[in-house]
Formats: structure tokens, C-alpha cells, sequence
């Protein structure tokens, strides 16, 4: 997405609230880009809706109440927030709401991908995936065929790509190949490994402390992170009682235990060994 004026604006603090959404581990990350993507193909469909939602005439918090009332009983509620908050920005043309939204569904798979520790499969799929299409103007044809059904689309893309390759990058791809709004297969699948690549920059770490750390310590902490794993760190924080002293931090699989709790277990251990 090409975004100009009020739309990247617009974009940049959606991508915000995605970011505020996902890092919260109770939602589901590749369920939101499932109705973020419904969403997107609506408002694709419905003209006049996309019209309505991006009107600058109109009171933002009347189109959010407007985003509510059509489908606050069709998708969850972080979806339904997330877009609620995207009507209420100005964008500078309807489109870039759907550009916009496309592309955040695009991010929340991504971001499940991140949970579970398959991004970095998910770029080098994407990647390759992309080589093989250049390669095979048979299967482009197969996948770019206006007369084929997106069910055909989709079971093609079903035995090439199930069971071989990640759960994220199989959505992604099938998403792309039966909605390509009006993007070449090549186009759309650069933008894909772009973002996988920009979100796979961005690491997370949750840290779980007894009490809340302060300013200082956090940063020291984001620091010394960002140190250890040569990448700017973002920090996820959680408060648990139950740990005793120092904080446990997580980056995707990896766990980091500083807690003086986990230190006694470990002591006790090695005592009893």
C-alpha cells in the first residue's frame, strides 16, 4: 500500500493499535487477520459502504457506531475496536481504508507466525514461494485465471502448499491468490515478504516482574536486549507476585529466567543431583 497525506497517518496509528492489540497474549492473533480480512473483502464489494465509512463530512464517532452496529455481531471484539478506530481517522481516499485494512490482516498473520516461532519459515516461504511462480508460467496461469473458481484457487494452492509449509504462510498466499484486488500474483507476494521481513525486525519480549519495574529499569533492561540480540526490543510487561525476585523475560521461544525464585529451584537441583 501506497499510502499519501492523511492516509499515512491514518495507517501508521492503526498499525499502532494492531501492535497494542497482538502484544496482548489472550488474542488471537490469526483469528483477527481472519476478520480483519472479511472486512476487507466487504468493504471491497460495497462501494457505497466504503463511501459512508470514509466521508470526512461525517463525525467520526457516528462511523464507528455505524462499524458497531453492521458488524459488532459478525466479528470479535478486538476486531470490530480495531476498526471502529480506523473509521474514525480521515483517510484521503475510500480505498486506502481497505489498503489499510488488508495490509493489518496481513500483519496479524504475521504476528501469529511470531508467536509461534515460525516467522522466519514463513519469510523464506514467501521468498521462495515467489521463485517458483516466476519459474512455472503454467502454475501462474492456474493461479491468476479469472474464469477459475476461488475454491479451485484455494485447493490448488491446498495441495501445493499443506503440510509443507507453515499454517500463516498457506493463509497468507491463498488470500492473496483468491482477493488479489486488482494486484499482480508477483506484486503482492514482494509486499508479503516485506512486511514478514519489517515485522521480523521488530522483537518482543514479555517480562514478568513481582512489582512493576521503573522507568530506568526498563530501560536498562530494553538495552541490554536489544545488546543480546543486535534488534531493537520492544517490551511486553506483566506483573506476577508469584515471582519472587528479578524477571523472567521471553523472546518468542527463548526464555530468559532472572527471577530469584528460578535461581532457588535451580540451586535445589543441583543440590539433590
Amino acid at each position: 500500500m501506497t499510502a499519501h497525506g492523511a492516509s499515512r497517518e491514518a495507517l501508521a496509528a492503526a498499525r499502532e493499535r494492531l501492535d497494542a492489540l497482538t502484544d496482548a497474549t489472550s488474542v488471537d492473533a490469526a483469528r483477527l487477520a481472519e476478520e480483519l480480512a472479511a472486512v476487507t473483502a466487504l468493504l471491497h464489494r460495497e462501494a457505497g459502504l466504503r463511501r459512508v465509512l470514509t466521508d470526512p463530512a461525517q463525525p467520526g464517532e457516528r462511523k464507528a457506531e455505524l462499524v458497531q452496529r453492521l458488524l459488532g455481531t459478525q466479528i470479535g471484539g478486538p476486531a470490530a475496536d480495531l476498526v471502529s478506530g480506523m473509521v474514525r481517522s480521515r483517510w484521503s481516499q475510500p480505498r486506502d481504508l481497505v489498503d489499510a485494512l488488508e495490509q493489518l490482516a496481513d500483519l496479524a498473520d504475521l504476528t501469529a507466525a511470531q508467536r509461534d516461532g515460525t516467522l522466519d519459515d514463513v519469510e523464506d516461504e514467501l521468498f521462495r514461494f515467489s521463485r517458483i511462480v516466476s519459474s512455472s508460467t503454467e502454475l501462474r496461469a492456474a493461479l491468476t485465471d479469472r474464469a477459475a473458481s476461488t475454491e479451485a484457487k484455494a485447493e490448488l494452492l491446498h495441495r501445493l502448499l499443506g503440510g509443507r509449509a507453515k499454517p500463516a504462510t498457506e493463509r497468507l498466499v491463498t488470500r492473496l491468490v483468491t482477493a488479489p484486488r486488482g494486484r499482480s500474483l508477483e506484486a503482492g507476494l514482494e509486499s508479503l515478504s516485506k512486511l514478514a521481513a519489517e515485522r521480523r525486525h521488530r522483537m518482543v519480549a514479555v517480562v514478568t516482574s513481582a512489582v512493576p519495574l521503573s522507568d530506568r529499569q526498563k530501560q536498562r533492561l530494553g538495552a541490554a536486549l536489544a545488546k543480546l540480540y543486535g534488534r531493537p526490543m520492544h517490551l511486553n510487561l506483566d506483573v506476577d507476585p508469584t515471582v519472587v525476585g528479578g524477571v523472567r523475560v521471553q523472546v518468542g521461544d527463548e526464555v530468559i529466567n532472572g527471577s530469584l525464585a528460578d535461581r532457588l529451584d535451580e540451586a535445589a537441583r543441583r543440590m539433590a543431583s
